[in-house]
């Protein structure tokens, strides 16, 4: 879900054909478009792995489309932990849903096509982690991954000014994430 400010004017855009699962936000709020995305989870089995990657790419190639009319802001639960860094136990979780070679190498896709992970930007060596199992007690041991992201269109990212974690909100088995521009 987006909330908007009443001062804030806000377009939302048309659904987009593939996305059947209703995915994807997309809404101009004036100087950039606003992409609040659910990422697909590939699932514990990896049975919706390939569908993942195969949607994924569908949408890198829209975003790349209306980036050319303005810089995007795409947030949401990306469901893949890119680097080691960004999970509790890498080497536990090789091969597991959200850690895959494919999703990994997708992410490092995107980001080559010149998106930025304002938190990874702002923070390189920052162990900090969005979404916890509701599993073995994860949270209170803080045995996470950081999935979720705040990414940009490169020629924005220098005005990103913030980018955290409010890892302390509970509510929920995912922390909220947010950025400030300039």
């Amino acid at each position: 879900a987006i909330l908007v400010k009443n001062s804030i004017k806000v377009k939302v855009m048309n659904s987009l054909s593939w996305d059947d699962e209703g995915r994807i936000q997309i809404m101009d709020i004036g100087q950039y478009y606003l992409v609040n995305i659910y990422f697909p989870n590939s699932k514990d089995d990896l049975s919706r792995l390939a569908w993942k990657i195969k949607w994924n790419d569908k949408l890198l190639v829209h975003l790349k489309k209306i980036e050319k009319k303005k810089p995007l802001i795409i947030t949401g639960d990306y469901n893949v932990a890119h680097q080691e860094i960004d999970l509790a136990r890498p080497k536990a979780n090789i091969n597991s849903a959200g850690f895959t070679l494919e999703e990994r190498s997708w992410m490092s896709k995107f980001l080559s096509k010149g998106f930025k992970d304002t938190f990874r930007e702002l923070h390189p060596d920052k162990i900090q982690y969005s979404w916890w199992s509701y599993r073995a007690n994860a949270r209170a041991n803080n045995v996470g991954w950081r999935i979720d992201y705040f990414c940009v269109s490169e020629r924005i990212v220098k005005k990103t000014s913030k980018a955290f974690i409010l890892d302390k909100v509970i509510g929920s088995d995912h922390a909220p994430v947010g950025i400030e521009i300039k």
